[in-house]
């Protein structure tokens, strides 16, 4: 029996596919093809065929591994009988909406999202979207096994230009709300910049944009290069955010946009260098979504800020719901409130990723830039801005997020004591109050500003966010809770002693 658990990585599988960075490899030849090989018996389950009348798209992002990964991965299904669309360099939404677009029975993405060079991954799709962890469990399970469908024939490959098709979708859309047919140039007045970070995003700006009568100059990375020598593609690195500032400013543009490896998250930033990210990302994504349909709830993950609840809430007038940080769990949670009957049209992590209702709650960074640039170009009709949408957010601020190693064996039970221990201290201290409406760790108001203490699902972590409305509040918080984590003898306190220095 072979143990490929240690690729699980949520609901996708990572793991170390070159060593040129002094890692030993993982996500072996082997690996690939057991997993993938295992992948096609999950979806002959999940779809009531056998594996000889699938149909599955593969694609990959830049990575310097993708190649070789996508020949072992399409070899595993060929043997299994498996109809292959090569599809080459995509983006990982695409790959979901080959299922939509081509009735491929599932997709494969060959990506690790924003990290390193030397690092690399599957993920999986079925027309109901992405795989859940549990999902990935069996798949691991099994390919532990080598467990397979039988096949009586090999599949058949053949060479597929989705990417294409699928920027097409995309200037579709803004054509439709704008009223406008792509003869008329519905972006020729705008000057937007596009960051790729050397990702699979480069398409956006010159086969939407760019064709679209947009003023792309200035767009920088668009080439791909999986050793991603710029700068990390990731809109939350701080680099990567002054990369795209300074293009914005640079090329004098209307808004710049910038995509993760793989364009399932992004980030924007407006005409003036400002950052249209984190909260005040969601912000925008809510008063885009809301407008829509007023009064519905807006699903976010566990460490958005105050500001933005009151937001939503007070200016919007639609309902903010606090989840679980991970995509899935948000997207999740708004597909089970939609289910229940509660209207929730838009998930979306402060990690920049966004799934609209609208969109088969698919995690899009595309798709979400697209709708800011159509909610873009009507204010325009108007003399406005897309920051105009979001004045009246009140940013904190401080923020800063603290990291706590924990090192006892059973590191859940651990981290899940300290939650405990700390909601006792609080309510034994006055001036702490525990939010009601958390559905992660241990939410707590405290003075000017709030912490926010949890467990990580996979790692022997317990992060805490804290945010403050005044200059100096964070480190008053961090100072008032340093004595209750130096009494934990199995947490690393040292991130909260480097602070307090």
């Amino acid at each position: 029996m072979k143990n490929y658990k240690e690729l699980k990585s949520g609901s996708d599988v990572r793991g170390f596919a070159s060593d040129i960075f002094g890692n030993t490899v993982n996500l072996t030849d082997e690996a690939v093809f057991d997993i993938t090989a295992a992948f096609v018996l999950f979806l002959s389950k999940k779809s009531g065929k056998p594996s000889s009348d699938l149909t599955v798209s593969v694609g990959h992002d830049s990575r310097i591994t993708a190649e070789k990964i996508k020949q072992k991965v399409i070899e595993a299904f060929v043997l299994a009988g498996v109809r292959v669309l090569d599809c080459g360099l995509s983006s990982t939404p695409a790959m979901f909406m080959t299922t939509v677009k081509r009735g491929c029975d599932g997709a494969v993405q060959i990506t690790a999202s924003h990290h390193p060079a030397d690092r690399n991954g599957l993920k999986f799709f079925l027309p109901s979207g992405g795989l859940d962890s549990s999902d990935i469990a069996e798949i691991i399970e099994n390919a532990n096994n080598e467990l397979k469908s039988p096949a009586t024939a090999k599949g058949t490959v053949e060479k597929t230009d989705f990417m294409t098709e699928y920027a097409e979708i995309l200037r579709g859309i803004i054509c439709s709300e704008l009223g406008v047919t792509e003869a008329d140039l519905p972006l020729k007045n705008y000057h937007i910049v596009v960051d790729a970070g050397n990702g699979a995003g480069g398409f956006y700006a010159d086969k939407v944009l760019k064709a679209l009568g947009a003023d792309v100059s200035g767009s920088v990375y668009l080439e791909p290069d999986g050793m991603f020598p710029n700068h990390i593609p990731n809109p939350e690195n701080a680099k990567a955010m002054e990369s795209i500032c300074n293009a914005v400013l640079s090329s004098k543009a209307d808004l710049g946009v910038i995509f993760d490896t793989d364009v399932d998250r992004a980030g924007c930033v407006d005409s003036t260098g400002t950052e249209i990210n984190r909260n005040r990302l969601v912000a925008l994504a809510a008063a885009i979504a809301l407008e829509k349909e007023p009064g519905s709830t807006v699903v976010t993950d566990s460490v958005t800020s105050a500001g933005l609840k009151d937001f939503i809430e007070n200016n919007l007038g639609g309902k903010h719901h606090r989840f679980k940080r991970g995509y899935k769990n948000v997207i999740n949670e708004a597909i089970r409130l939609c289910n229940e009957g509660v209207n929730a049209p838009l998930a979306i992590e402060t990690s920049g990723h966004a799934a609209l209702k609208e969109n088969y709650f698919l995690d899009d960074g595309a798709y979400l830039v697209t709708k800011i640039i159509i909610k873009m170009a009507k204010l325009g009709l108007e003399n406005k801005s897309i920051a105009d949408l979001t004045d009246d957010l009140k940013m904190p601020k401080e923020a800063q997020e603290l990291r706590f190693n924990i090192t006892a064996e059973d590191f859940r039970s651990y981290g899940e004591g300290v939650i405990a221990d700390l909601e006792s201290w609080c309510l034994k201290n006055s001036g702490y109050t525990i939010a009601d409406d958390n559905h992660e760790g241990l939410r707590v108001s405290v003075g000017d500003g709030w912490f926010l203490l949890r467990l990580s699902v996979h790692d022997p972590v317990m992060p805490m966010n804290i945010e403050s409305d005044v200059e100096g509040g964070v480190l008053k918080i961090a100072g008032e809770l340093a004595e209750f984590f130096y009494s934990k003898d199995k947490l690393d306190t040292s991130a909260l002693k480097n602070f307090l220095k």
